[in-house]
C-alpha cells in the first residue's frame, strides 16, 4: 500500500513509519518540523520505500494514497503552547485538507486524537462514550478543543460522504524519539535524573497518569486502521496501569541510579488530576492491549536518552 503519515518526523509518527515499512508498505512522511525532527527519520531516509516531504498540512496536499494516518500536530503542553495557532489550524484546517484528500483518493483515514479530549475528567477511567470536561477558552484549548473539532469533522465526513475513517484517542505515551525538551513527565524526569538535576513535580504529585510504551501504541494504531469493522469507530489507546506522578518520578530516579532531589512546583492551569483509559473497546474490537511493562519500557527509554545525550555532547 501507498501510505501517508502526517507528523511522520514526530515522536509517534516516526515509529509508525518504521513499522509500516517493516510491513512492506510504501511510506510518505509529511512534516513541517515545527516539533518533529529529521533525526527521528534519519535511519529511514535510505529505505527504498520511504520518502519525506516537508509540508504544512494547513495547505492542501496533492498525493495519491491508499491510507492516511493524520498525526500532524504539536502534542506536548510545551509544544502546543509555544505554537498555539499552528496547533489549532493543524487539527482543524489540516484535518479538513486531509479528509478531502481521503475522499478524492478513496483512501482509508485515521485521525490521531488525544485523551485531552476528555479534559479534566469527571469519569474514571475514561470510556469513549464520555463527552469530557474541557475548558473551551483555557490555555490548553488550542489543542484539546481543536482535536475535538477534528473528531467532529472526521465523523461528519464519515456520515455525509462515506469516507472510510476512524478516530483514536491517544493517552500518555513514552519511548525513544520523544523530545527531551517537550515538557512531558518521562522526558523531563529522565533528563533531570540523568543530569543529576532536581526532578520537577508539578502540584503535590498525587495526580495520576497511565503511560503506554510507543511500540505498544503503534500496534494499536495499525490495528485500528486495518482491522475490519473499524470505520466510524472511536477507540482509546493507552495503558490502564495507573500511577501517581510522584511514583513515576521515584521509579525513574531509581532506574537512572540518580540521587536527584524532587522539587514541587505549582500545578499548571487546567492540568488534569486523573487520566486513565478504559481500553475494553480496544480489546473487544481489535484484540489489542499493551504488553510492554513499565520498567522494561522505561529502561529502553532511559538508554535511548543516554545515547542521544552522548551523541549531542560528543
Amino acid at each position: 500500500m501507498r501510505i501517508v503519515v502526517t507528523g511522520g518526523a514526530g515522536f509517534i509518527g516516526s515509529h509508525l513509519c518504521a513499522r509500516l515499512l517493516g510491513d512492506g508498505h510504501q511510506v510518505i512522511a509529511v512534516d513541517n518540523l515545527i516539533t518533529g525532527s529529521r533525526r527521528n527519520i534519519a535511519h529511514l531516509l535510505e529505505h527504498p520505500n520511504f520518502s519525506y516531504l516537508q509540508h504544512d498540512v494547513i495547505q492542501p496536499l496533492d498525493i495519491e494514497a491508499n491510507a492516511i494516518f493524520h498525526l500532524a500536530s504539536p502534542a506536548s503542553p510545551k509544544g502546543y503552547m509555544d505554537h498555539p495557532i499552528e496547533t489549532a489550524l493543524a487539527n482543524s484546517l489540516g484535518t479538513h485538507n486531509l479528509l478531502e484528500m481521503a475522499k478524492r483518493c478513496d483512501a482509508s483515514f485515521l485521525l490521531a486524537s488525544t485523551s485531552e479530549a476528555y479534559g479534566d475528567p469527571q469519569e474514571h477511567p475514561q470510556r469513549e462514550s464520555y463527552w469530557g470536561h474541557v475548558n473551551p477558552v483555557g490555555p490548553r484549548a488550542c489543542y484539546d478543543e481543536s482535536k475535538r473539532f477534528g473528531e467532529a469533522l472526521t465523523t461528519t465526513y464519515i456520515r455525509s460522504v462515506g469516507v472510510d475513517a476512524r478516530v483514536i484517542r491517544i493517552f500518555n505515551t513514552y519511548g525513544p524519539h520523544s523530545d527531551p525538551a517537550d515538557g512531558r513527565i518521562v522526558p523531563n524526569f529522565i533528563t533531570q535524573a540523568v543530569d543529576g538535576k532536581p526532578i520537577t513535580v508539578y502540584g503535590d504529585g498525587s495526580q495520576t497518569r497511565s503511560l503506554c510504551y510507543v511500540d505498544d501504541l503503534v500496534e494499536g494504531i495499525i490495528a485500528t486502521m486495518f482491522k475490519p469493522g473499524t470505520k466510524g469507530e472511536v477507540v482509546n489507546l493507552g495503558n490502564p496501569e495507573e500511577h501517581t506522578v510522584l511514583e513515576y518520578a521515584q521509579i525513574i530516579r531509581r532506574l537512572c541510579g540518580s540521587s536527584s532531589e524532587i522539587l514541587f512546583e505549582a500545578l499548571p492551569q487546567d492540568d488534569p488530576t486523573r487520566r486513565c483509559p478504559d481500553i475494553s473497546k480496544a480489546w473487544a474490537l481489535l484484540g489489542w492491549r499493551p504488553c510492554i511493562g513499565l520498567e522494561d519500557g522505561l529502561n529502553r527509554t532511559i538508554q535511548w536518552f543516554k545515547t542521544v545525550t552522548k551523541e549531542t555532547s560528543g
